[in-house]
């Protein structure tokens, strides 16, 4: 990675990454997500999921930690060949280029029901994809600052939301546990696929300046996200029946209109416009993986010509092919499928694989 070393990250921009990845859309859908699946007892859910993914992350770190200078590309080729190790890599380029997708094509969906609703698809799409494109083309360093930025210009978000608390009913909550345990575990999964965001410690690793605390910030940028989690899904459980939560798409965005202010309207699309550099901070990451490795894949230094392969084919698809709400929601799931591979059976598999492994490696080169 010493080709690399300019582009060093921070602990903070390391965490925030991590942090700001794994919020985006999980913020606006998770709540009636839970609601259905749990009722009120899902943000219990939440804790569980933090929980799990945290000890995954951990099980990232303590594999890069044996191989600090590697990249997940000469990771896979060490472990197991240089044709098998570029198969899998292949396949997590395949997968960070999906959620990338993912997150885009809904982002545009959200945008247009709830701000924007005769604009055209294109327009918006070339709109999104011009300051992505300007911050990913700069590498990583660049993408650590707009982190920062984003949490910056991001603070005053929940103080907006604890607003909604004037007419609230906490009894909503009562008693906790009442579906049973069967329905809180059986939540956990949508749960934990809210916090993928974490398996990009692969590719953030190499680049962070104090290796030593990478396990340390992959713990706190979960911690973040779980709190975020549990106060906006509580605050919405308290606001709404549990009922009238199953029937809004984005309870978040429903529990803004609420909020009247003397001064001020439609207090969701402020917030909404605010909050996609957040939506930003979801897409940048997966798509700087996707086209760094497909650069490392061809053993190219320069990951701007694949940027702008990418920023054509989804200006192209906005023409061709406009997904639905259900579609996006389909979408959703299936990144989720994947990310239940990736994000978790992979680095257990992993970690198991290189345990075996290196005892074996080590006896070979002696």
């Amino acid at each position: 990675m010493k080709k690399y070393t300019f582009n060093q990250l921070s602990l903070i921009q390391y965490i925030l990454i991590i942090f700001e990845t794994q919020v985006g859309i999980g913020v606006l859908s998770l709540p009636r997500d839970l609601a259905i699946a749990a009722g009120t007892d899902g943000w219990i859910s939440i804790v569980l999921g933090s929980i799990l993914s945290t000890l995954v992350s951990l099980v990232v770190i303590r594999i890069m930690n044996k191989n600090p200078e590697s990249t997940l590309f000469e990771l896979l080729s060490q472990y197991f060949g240089t044709m098998a190790g570029k198969s899998i890599y292949v396949l997590w380029i395949l997968y960070t280029a999906y959620a990338a997708s993912v997150v885009l094509f809904s982002t545009v969906n959200i945008v247009k029901l709830w701000i924007v609703p005769d604009i055209k698809e294109s327009i918006l799409m070339i709109l999104f994809i011009i300051p992505i494109y300007i911050i990913t083309k700069h590498g990583i360093r660049v993408i650590g600052h707009f982190a920062e930025l984003v949490f910056i210009i991001s603070l005053w978000m929940p103080f907006l939301l604890l607003y909604a608390l004037k007419d609230t009913h906490w009894l909503f909550l009562l008693p906790i546990g009442k579906e049973g345990l069967s329905p809180i575990l059986s939540t956990v999964k949508p749960t934990v696929l809210s916090f993928l965001g974490f398996e990009l410690a692969f590719i953030l690793f190499p680049f962070l300046k104090d290796k030593k605390s990478a396990s340390k910030g992959i713990i706190i940028g979960n911690s973040l996200s779980m709190i975020v989690f549990v106060i906006v899904t509580v605050i919405c459980f308290v606001r709404f029946s549990p009922d009238e939560i199953k029937d809004y798409a984005y309870p978040t965005l429903n529990l803004l209109k609420l909020i009247q202010l003397p001064f001020l309207e439609r207090l969701e699309i402020i917030f909404l416009s605010v909050y996609l550099f957040t939506l930003f901070m979801t897409i940048i990451p997966y798509l700087y993986t996707a086209v760094l490795g497909v650069s490392e894949l061809f053993g190219k230094q320069d990951h701007r010509n694949m940027l702008r392969i990418v920023m054509c084919l989804w200006l192209c698809s906005s023409f061709f092919f406009v997904p639905s709400s259900s579609q996006i929601n389909q979408m959703g799931k299936s990144w989720g499928t994947a990310g239940a591979y990736f994000a978790y059976m992979f680095p257990i598999f992993l970690w198991i694989y290189g345990w075996i492994f290196h005892p074996t490696r080590k006896a070979q080169k002696q």
